[in-house]
Formats: C-alpha cells, structure tokens, sequence
C-alpha cells in the first residue's frame, strides 16, 4: 500500500476519457493513494488528454504548464489520446516526467512506483488489444459507462484509430455488472460511452449487436435512464429506434453526427453514408419518438468545402427537423488524408462559417424548447447550488431551471415547462408546488 502520496486528475475531451479517468482514479485510491482536486498541490498530476483538434493540444499544453505552476514539485503524468499520438512532443514540454501510451496508462501505478522507468512508455497502436472496463462515478446523478472503444473507420480527417486503435467492445457480462454496480451507488442515469458505440459487437465472439445490449442493460433495476451518447447514421437501424421507443429505460434522445450536407463533402471524408440515408434516420426517429430531441454533429471548414457547400449544408440542416448542432472547425491533423488535400479553406472562413451553423443551432435549439412550453416532463434533478434553486434535464435532454422548497438533489420529478430564458434554460415551475 502506498501512504502519504496525494494525486489529482485532469480530464480533457470526451465522456471516454471521463470514464476512463474515474476508473483510475478508483484503483490508485485502491492502492492507498489519496485523490484530492488539481488545486489542491497534489504529489502526482495525472492529465488525461484530448487531440482531436489543434486547439486540444495547445490547450493540453497549457494544463500541463499549470500543473507546474501549482506545484513545482510534483510529478506529472501524460495519457489520453496525445499522449498516444505525440508522446516525444510531450515529453519536451519541461515538467514532464512521464508519458503513457493506450494500453499503459491502466497501469499507471507500477510506473509511479518504479522511478527509474523510461519517460516515455508506449507502444504501436495496432499493438493494442483487450478492453478495460471503465465508468464514471464523479456526478451523482449520472455516469458514464464506457461499452465500446477504439474505430475500424477510416475517416479522412480523423486520428481517433491512430489514437485508440481497432475497434473492441466490452463483454456484456462485464458491462451489466458495472452497470449494476452503478445504479448501486444510487445513480439514476447512465450514458453510454465509446469511440464507436453502434459498432457494439466488435472483438466479441458470436453475433452480439449493440441492440442485444440495449435490452440486456434495460432489464437493469435501479438505472431509470439510459442515454446514446452518439451512434454512426449508418449504425442507427430501425430496430434500435423501435426498441427505444419502447425501452423502460432509453430516454427519447439521438445523438447523430453528420459532418456535412453535401454529399461532395461526405465523399471526401470518407463518411459510411451520403445524405439520404441520414434525412431517413432523421425521419424515422420522428416517426417513431416525434418528442425525440436529435443533436448534430457537423464539421465547417473542410478541404474543397465551397461557399455552395458550405450554403447546400446550411439549407439542407436548417430544413432538417433536429434540435441542436455542434459545430467544429475544421483543424489539420498531421498523419491524416485531409492533411494533404487541396484547396484549403482560409481560417477566417472556416471561424465564419461555424459563426453562422453556431447562430442556427440556437434557432433550432429555441424552436426545439419552444415545442414543450406548457407541457410536463420528467427531470433528473442536478445538485444545487443556489439553495432552492435547481437545474437538470428531461428525458429528451431539454436542460431545466426551476425551484423547490425541499431538497430533491438525484431525484427523477415532474415539472412544466413555461418559458425560455435568454441563456436557453426552459424555466419550469415543480408540479408538488402548485
């Protein structure tokens, strides 16, 4: 057992990473080590890193540089995705004592313990296999469980397979057993976590689809809400949207990427489907769950993008009966496709164009709201921070303000929505105090 070392985390990037990191956090804590917050001058400073944009890895940087400032003492420690990608740039940034690569950083403690082992501790990522089970547990009121990792897709502006290898998914077992574990600790949500989620399957022996999951982890007492985090238009079927409308548990919400509206566009990535596969998916969530809210992923910016392009992607998303975007700028990455294709489109262009998708999703996100204003909805409640005062989301992910005069902190409850304030919260009045 170790005593008397202090560590801290930082986590960058995405619910993967949340996941992972808390699961490490858990075994060191295991080991005797004591977590404590970034601030807090900690013995060891582990930052789980994102490198999905240029602007990721400056910001990466800048953490690691603050961990210093914090203290100078300490030992700092490199994972994540940019610490597989550009572990020589890392360990060239002064503090830096140790980077660890996909497969390492699980087991980040006989590395700590051992302090003549080399800086940089890494492998090739077609050598990394197996899947570490992972879940969050640092909200109370959800959690991430992480089902699925590392991608067989082959998009052009993508490093992500570089970064977390082939595809590989948890076994079912295993992931209904933290699933469990979760909802014993009085979670109420779980949000589905990985690379590629629909891809579920992936690794395992036999035909198991991320469909035999979603009913496997349903049957689970005490989860009341399930979310998709994100799934592939192309991975999206029918049977999966039939069984969410169905589900006990699988709230009415779709998270889908979309990258672009032009098909030119879609072909130049290399995205698994062109446009009228994805306004069919879109349709038949509507169809089937017309309550579902549906976020969009979309991508401004991208080599040979054209102003008709980039006009065709704004119509056609602005015609597209979703609810909210999130809109990236296109960033070179280094080792990938887009890297070396032509007709690059200027900076000041590509910061336009996400100002004007940036603009339609707040459009789309008050029409979206607008639709539910004087209707009644379940929300789990968040903690509060201003006594009375509460935020949480509703099923179909409509984030909520209202008040209560008793403490209802993990607690699923109705309220109405009346109105939408002017940072986009449905404020709500609680239905017990009528």
């Amino acid at each position: 057992m170790v005593k008397n070392k202090k560590f801290a985390f930082y986590t960058l990037g995405c619910k993967l990473n949340y996941a992972e990191s808390s699961t490490i956090a858990r075994d060191l804590v295991k080991l005797g080590y004591e977590s404590v917050d970034f601030e807090d001058s900690p013995d060891i400073f582990i930052i789980n890193t994102c490198s999905v944009t240029d602007f990721a890895d400056r910001k990466n940087r800048k953490i690691i540089r603050k961990a210093k400032r914090i203290n100078p003492d300490a030992k700092v420690v490199v994972i994540g995705c940019y610490a597989q990608l550009k572990p020589d740039e890392i360990s060239e940034i002064n503090g830096v004592d140790l980077v660890l690569g996909a497969s390492e950083k699980f087991n980040i403690s006989q590395y700590l313990s051992n302090e003549k082992s080399a800086k940089i501790i890494s492998c090739e990522i077609d050598d990394v296999s197996g899947f570490k089970s992972s879940f969050s547990y640092g909200d109370r009121t959800r959690s991430f469980l992480k089902i699925q990792t590392g991608c067989d897709y082959i998009c052009t502006y993508c490093t992500i397979p570089k970064a977390r290898g082939k595809s590989r998914s948890g076994k079912l077992q295993q992931i209904i057993y933290d699933a469990r574990k979760i909802a014993s600790n009085g979670i109420k949500e779980i949000v589905l976590t990985g690379v590629n989620i629909g891809d579920y399957g992936k690794g395992l022996d036999g035909d198991l689809q991320f469909l035999d999951l979603l009913k496997e982890l349903d049957k689970v007492e005490g989860i009341e809400r399930i979310r998709i985090s994100s799934i592939e238009p192309n991975l999206l079927t029918n049977e999966i949207i039939n069984f969410a409308a169905i589900s006990r548990t699988i709230v009415p919400h779709f998270h889908i990427p979309l990258q672009s509206g032009s098909d030119k566009i879609l072909s130049l990535m290399k995205r698994r489907y062109k446009r009228e596969l994805y306004t069919g998916r879109v349709m038949k969530v509507k169809e089937i769950i017309p309550h579902a809210c549906i976020g969009v992923d979309v991508i401004v910016g991208f080599p040979g993008e054209s102003d008709d392009d980039f006009k065709d992607t704004y119509k056609y998303i602005s015609e597209l009966d979703i609810s909210y975007l999130h809109v990236f700028t296109y960033s070179e990455r280094k080792g990938t496709d887009a890297a070396d294709m032509k007709n690059t489109v200027p900076i000041n262009i590509r910061r336009e164009r996400n100002a004007q998708l940036t603009n339609l999703s707040l459009k789309k996100k008050r029409a979206f709201y607008s639709k539910f204003i004087g209707t009644s909805r379940n929300v789990l409640v968040e903690k509060s921070s201003q006594g009375i005062k509460y935020t949480g989301f509703t099923d179909n992910y409509i984030k909520v303000r209202f008040e209560a005069n008793e403490n209802l902190e993990n607690k699923i409850v109705m309220v109405k929505l009346k109105d939408i304030d002017s940072d986009y919260n449905a404020i709500a009045i609680y239905d017990d105090l009528k």
